[in-house]
């Protein structure tokens, strides 16, 4: 299979129907070594904290990130866009991985993988609104992470001026059960506990604009 176009549908195809997507791509493994897909292949060659990440470099965790996002994908409002979000969500890693005093740190992966999304699906599709709904959810799916910690990286109003808090919180939720040894309980409150902050936060503005 030589076409981008079809290696690109056929990809589609599996994470929006298969229960384990994760089986295809590691099957499939010499497509994706195919000029753009490679980009997904960096992820191997990606460290990660072994304190946050047990289950080793970028790839590996994508693999389960997508695996959950599969099974949470019924609740998503666009299947496709929240499965191919789960897939590039940390594209931009292999770009922002460093080793800062002994810790492995991959500060702005989101932004920068945000733009890679937009340049990778481009060369496959001109649906503007499908392209930005994915690219938004990478650029935003650290939101839950931040909000949670108060950390001043939280941009509760420029992510939901952009895109749907329940998405957000799906793929956030995908992301932190996508590591070995996650508490499941634990990380489904933190999905509700988020959405309830976020809606909150937005609610205040909204009185104190109006």
């Amino acid at each position: 299979m030589n076409n981008k176009a079809e290696i690109f549908n056929l990809i589609t195809q599996h994470l929006i129907n298969d229960a384990s997507p994760s089986k295809f791509l590691i099957a499939q493994m010499p497509l994706l070594a195919v000029e753009p897909f490679d980009v997904l292949l960096k992820l191997q060659s990606t460290p990660q904290s072994p304190i946050h990440h047990p289950e080793g470099n970028a790839w590996n965790h994508t693999l389960l990130v997508v695996d959950e996002a599969a099974k949470l994908r019924d609740k998503s409002k666009n299947k496709e866009v929240f499965m191919w979000a789960s897939l590039l969500h940390d594209i931009g890693k292999p770009e922002t991985t460093t080793t800062r005093k002994g810790r492995i740190t991959s500060y702005n992966h989101e932004e920068v993988g945000a733009k890679l999304a937009i340049k990778f699906l481009h060369q496959f599709t001109d649906d503007e609104k499908f392209i930005d709904e994915v690219a938004m959810l990478v650029k935003f799916h650290m939101q839950m992470l931040f909000v949670l910690n108060d950390l001043p990286f939280a941009k509760v109003k420029e992510m939901t001026h952009n895109c749907d808090i329940n998405e957000i919180a799906l793929l956030g939720l995908s992301d932190r059960l996508g590591r070995k040894g996650a508490d499941v309980k634990a990380e489904e409150k933190n999905m509700k506990t988020f959405i309830e902050k976020c809606k909150s936060m937005e609610f205040e503005r909204s009185n104190i604009n109006g």
